[in-house]
């Protein structure tokens, strides 16, 4: 996998967080590394710069993690609503990471952060992408994971109230640039 190629933002007001997960993608052979103090910055620097994956960390002080995958998401400014987004938090209740999830999350990586779980959430990303949908309350990746064929119950998701996003057009009409350059 070539991670060389890739343009991660790392969103956290703890610096020490971020320099340890520039090291961590460093160590990967992640080239460009860019930094955000909080989700309003995040979203300032996504309309200047083509970037690939997002880690975020969930709670910090400003626009926190959920409010900024939440605005990135769905806002109808928003500079690349189909970005990949990895939630990271040492808050990893049930509460925290259905937020996380409802949100727009892609991936939720707790901490304490591994070089091995960076690496597994970015190969997720990169090999196994989920379709974005849109429902009447929701925008983001396909939260079902797989279709499990002992499932038995009513299917909330009937063809008439899901729409599968074509990922060369995003949700507002407007042609986006893929992700995947790997």
């Amino acid at each position: 996998m070539r991670f060389d190629l890739l343009k991660i933002l790392l969103v956290d007001d703890n610096q020490h967080m971020r320099l340890l997960l520039t090291e961590i993608l460093r160590a990967l052979g992640v080239r460009h590394v860019f930094e955000a103090v909080d989700g309003a910055e995040a979203l300032s620097l996504l309309r200047q710069v083509a970037i690939d994956v997002v880690f975020t960390d969930l709670k910090m002080s400003g626009l926190d993690g959920i409010e900024f995958v939440h605005l990135l998401r769905n806002s109808p400014d928003s500079p690349h609503p189909f970005c990949p987004v990895v939630m990271i938090t040492g808050h990893s209740t049930e509460r925290r990471v259905h937020a996380a999830r409802d949100a727009g999350v892609n991936e939720f990586l707790a901490k304490p952060v591994t070089a091995r779980g960076v690496i597994h959430r970015l190969t997720l990303l990169v090999e196994n992408p989920r379709p974005f949908i849109r429902t009447e309350d929701y925008f983001g990746p396909d939260r079902r994971r797989r279709d499990d064929p002992r499932y038995h119950g009513e299917r909330r998701r009937a063809e008439d109230r899901t729409t599968y996003v074509d990922d060369a057009q995003d949700p507002f009409g407007q042609r986006v640039h893929p992700t995947r350059r790997i």
